[in-house]
């Protein structure tokens, strides 16, 4: 039955419903208030107008709102509501789970009553869980001069350089140097010219078929190959298309030496070797250390998992769900089958659906415990990520951005969500009782994967997992491509050479590939953790992009 409230002056709120995590109610904002507002603004813009045949200050109110009057009430309408909304949820003690959904009632105009439909959902009530009794066993991964060593052979490898050779035919492994000419039937397709190309013959940089069909080449010589382009390429024009390129070939260069030595580490600006050793060094403990926090932090979740079990809003979940379901989307575009790709994750998608569940719940724990014991995030560490996330934006769109997100208390928890969840993590790893084990790096990895497999619904995300600390180990997300020819199908622009021809540019995930280079698709992206760093905290669903997308929407207007 609906429940009346007397709200603070005329207002009126009607409760409608009531059930669960599920609230609903009409409020109706008096046309006499609305009214009021805009009165009590044109008295205060009087003074201050000059209108021609009336003296500073002694404009008729009428006049005022004469001219301003639709601007003046769509104000005072919005500030009403926006009063209304503070005040419902201030007298009902109501912890919304996300923005409530408010909508004006039709046929309003200006005189009418407002009359609001407000529907939310609320948090549920959790008590703070005990943190007492907590054990997590750490897993350490000494670094080894050994594996230092092999950083040093990979980076190594990354920096070799080649020497030109005379009357020699390339081969596997050698780089050549050339220009190249794309077409599409005949005629020359936008995008697929370059001049003073470096390709290195099989480092598989390229679409299939281009790379080999340089072997046998000689300085001087002209060709044409001929080859396919892949189905899901970028560009649609081309995508399963047969091209031709007509290439140049101007030199013909094969690896050379690379001593590692202290003049080795000169030439990348280092003092000696050993310095370099110690930076890579670094690097390693760094990725390990990273990895140990991840073990001990699944632990972590996985015991407040199993402990605690109970509604969490469905607004929620599905935000948590939609934006799962896009990265996978995204990476399923970027696998070889796209198709299966796409049919693998839909025959997961409840399980999917079941992570979303667990990082909303988790996140609401920690939320909790974090209030419960006085965790927080400082203005200053507020400040820096809202500096960082500005820096997605274009120049001109930044300080849109922060005063958005700096008068929208939803989007600034959301943007502190992922700070504030590790900051309430590494709290719980202070108190916890850790023991320490020294295991190898392929161990503790298998100690990560085993911990997503106690997770019924985990199966896929441990799979990247896994994909990501191969790479990790095997040098290829530390690359760092010098030549022009390697940068142009390079994922990260930044590595491409300032000054080269369009042709050469990177291709990039945001259309660089439409125009129509040979390049292959960008490596996908890591998928989903169910339970690791992505736990919406501090009572809100997926941090960092739902304030994007909202600002993006200003941005637009």
């Amino acid at each position: 039955m609906p429940r009346v409230q007397e709200g603070i002056g005329p207002m009126q709120i009607v409760e409608t419903t009531n059930e669960g995590l599920k609230r609903a109610y009409t409020v109706t904002i008096p046309a006499t208030e609305i009214s009021a507002r805009i009165e009590g603004e044109v008295k205060r813009m009087a003074p201050q107008m000059k209108m021609p045949g009336f003296r500073p200050g002694k404009v008729p109110a009428n006049l005022v709102k004469k001219m301003h009057g639709p601007a003046l009430h769509q104000e005072a309408l919005q500030t009403s509501i926006k009063e209304a909304m503070d005040k419902l949820v201030a007298d009902n003690a109501l912890r919304p789970a996300m923005q409530p959904d408010v909508s004006l009632g039709e046929g309003y105009e200006e005189g009418k009553d407002a009359e609001l439909s407000v529907s939310l959902e609320v948090l549920p009530k959790i008590e703070a869980p005990a943190i007492d009794g907590l054990k997590l066993e750490k897993l350490t991964v000494p670094v080894s001069e050994e594996s230092v060593d092999e950083q040093v052979q990979r980076f190594a490898e990354q920096q070799k350089s080649y020497e030109t050779v005379e009357d020699r035919a390339a081969a596997d492994g050698d780089q050549v140097l050339c220009d190249f000419v794309g077409k599409l039937n005949g005629e020359e397709f936008e995008g697929g010219k370059a001049e003073g190309q470096a390709i290195v013959i099989g480092s598989g940089r390229l679409i299939p078929g281009f790379e080999e069909q340089l072997i046998g080449a000689k300085a001087g010589e002209e060709r044409t190959i001929t080859v396919t382009f892949p189905e899901d390429y970028g560009a649609e024009n081309l995508a399963g298309q047969e091209a031709t390129f007509d290439i140049t070939v101007h030199e013909v260069k094969v690896p050379g030496e690379t001593k590692i030595d202290d003049d080795f580490a000169k030439q990348l600006g280092l003092d000696s070797l050993d310095q370099l050793k110690g930076l890579l060094r670094g690097q390693l403990e760094q990725e390990t250390a990273g990895l140990t926090r991840t073990q001990m932090k699944r632990q972590l979740l996985d015991q407040l998992a199993a402990g605690h079990d109970f509604d969490v809003p469905p607004t929620m979940v599905e935000a948590e769900f939609e934006q799962i379901w896009q990265q996978l989307q995204n990476e399923a575009a970027n696998e070889e089958d796209p198709e299966a790709a796409r049919a693998e994750i839909e025959a997961e998608k409840d399980d999917y659906r079941k992570i979303a569940e667990r990082r909303v719940r988790l996140g609401l724990l920690l939320s909790e415990i974090g209030q419960a014991n006085g965790v927080e995030v400082s203005a200053q560490e507020m400040q820096m990520l809202l500096q960082q996330a500005a820096q997605q934006y274009r120049p001109e769109d930044r300080e849109r951005f922060v005063d958005y997100v700096r008068q929208d208390p939803m989007a600034a928890a959301q943007l502190r969500a992922p700070l504030y969840e590790d900051k309430v993590v590494d709290f719980l790893i202070e108190k916890a009782e850790v023991t320490e084990r020294e295991v190898t790096r392929d161990e503790l990895q298998a100690a990560i994967e085993a911990d997503a497999d106690e997770v019924k619904t985990d199966a896929k995300p441990k799979k990247a997992a896994a994909k990501k600390a191969k790479k990790a180990e095997a040098g290829e997300e530390a690359a760092t491509d010098t030549e022009a020819g390697e940068a142009v199908i390079d994922a990260e622009p930044k590595k491409a050479p300032a000054k080269k021809a369009k042709a050469a540019e990177p291709a990039t995930d945001d259309g660089a590939e439409a125009e129509g280079k040979p390049a292959k698709k960008a490596a996908a992206k890591k998928k989903p953790e169910a339970d690791e760093g992505d736990v919406a905290a501090e009572g809100e669903a997926k941090p960092k992009k739902a304030p994007a997308k909202k600002a993006a929407a200003k941005t637009e207007d």
